[in-house]
């Protein structure tokens, strides 16, 4: 268990947690808070979700999905062993206990892992469009992919290959976010760089 509130680094319900209190290593990408939010929404998470996280990164979203739904089961799979570190020292920072690290390259190291997930985000790989495709048979019935990719490229290979697999319920939100930040004596908004997120079902 965590401490008291006043010792928790994020003691609310709510998501949001501020990029500032993760714990990073400069060149490894995070998503910002703002995105994050929007790709919980569309993982559309349950009580006991199992939950891959392929490409996670800084451990953000197994972090923050750890926090809404402590009883779920999460694996952040994640190919450099520094960076798969990290997953575990944020992680261990929040007092998040169900989250797994698989150190592997996707989907190549999928196979190692036991039970097939009801939910699955994918927030980085050589291939978008093909991780897709290769977790696909492994998704329950029901279950639901979620996508984050910065370039109109993936953008049109992942929404391509989600409609060749017949998901349903395809949802496609384009981030468009602005932080006020102080220039010197001055304060004014500055644009973070936009990421669409693409959520489908499967049938």
């Amino acid at each position: 268990m965590v401490g008291s509130h006043s010792t928790r680094p994020w003691p609310y319900r709510t998501p949001g947690i501020p990029d500032d209190l993760f714990e990073r290593i400069p060149g490894i990408p995070m998503s910002p808070r703002e995105v994050r939010l929007l790709i919980l929404a569309q993982l559309r998470l349950l009580d006991d979700s199992l939950l891959w996280d392929i490409g996670a990164g800084t451990g953000t979203i197994p972090v923050e999905a750890g926090l809404l739904c402590p009883r779920a089961r999460i694996v952040a799979v994640e190919r450099d062993n520094e960076v798969a570190d990290l997953i575990e020292r944020n992680c261990q920072k929040f007092g998040v206990t169900g989250v797994t690290v698989q150190r592997g390259s996707a989907p190549e190291c999928l196979g190692e892992l036991d039970g097939n997930p009801d939910r699955i985000c994918i927030e980085g790989g050589r291939s978008l469009s093909a991780l897709v495709e290769a977790v696909w048979p492994r998704l329950v019935p029901g279950g639901r992919v979620v996508v984050a990719t910065s370039t109109l490229e993936g953008l049109y290979r992942v929404a391509e290959q989600l409609a060749a697999l017949q998901a349903r319920q395809v949802e496609i939100v384009q981030s468009g976010f602005c932080r006020l930040e102080r220039r010197g004596a001055q304060q004014g908004f500055t644009a973070l760089d936009p990421t669409f997120v693409l959520g489908g079902q499967k049938h």
